[in-house]
């Protein structure tokens, strides 16, 4: 049960730090999908070298796309499953 945990804690963390260098990006000339989707495939260090590597956007411009609206709010739901199973200690896998 504890490598369950731990594996969920893992994939869900890497999840929030492939987030966060996308907000990184979006700021940047790579824009926020490519640097996410650069950290979910390789790792958050190489897409924060990637996103950090680019250009610079001038002041005041972000490139979101739609695919910032869409991993906010998955992010927010899967944060909310977590903590509904942390609190709960794992109660809910048995209700279902």
């Amino acid at each position: 049960m504890t490598l369950i945990f731990t594996v969920l804690f893992g994939v869900l963390s890497g999840c929030l730090l492939s987030v966060l260098v996308g907000i990184i990006g979006s700021r940047r000339r790579i824009g926020f999908g490519w640097a996410f989707l650069l950290s979910l495939l390789f790792t958050p260090l190489v897409g924060l070298i990637v996103a950090l590597i680019s250009d610079p956007l001038p002041d005041g411009v972000q490139r979101w796309g739609c695919i910032g609206t869409v991993v906010a709010v998955l992010g927010i739901l899967s944060l909310i499953a977590f903590l509904m199973l942390l609190l709960t200690g794992g109660a809910m896998l048995a209700v279902m």
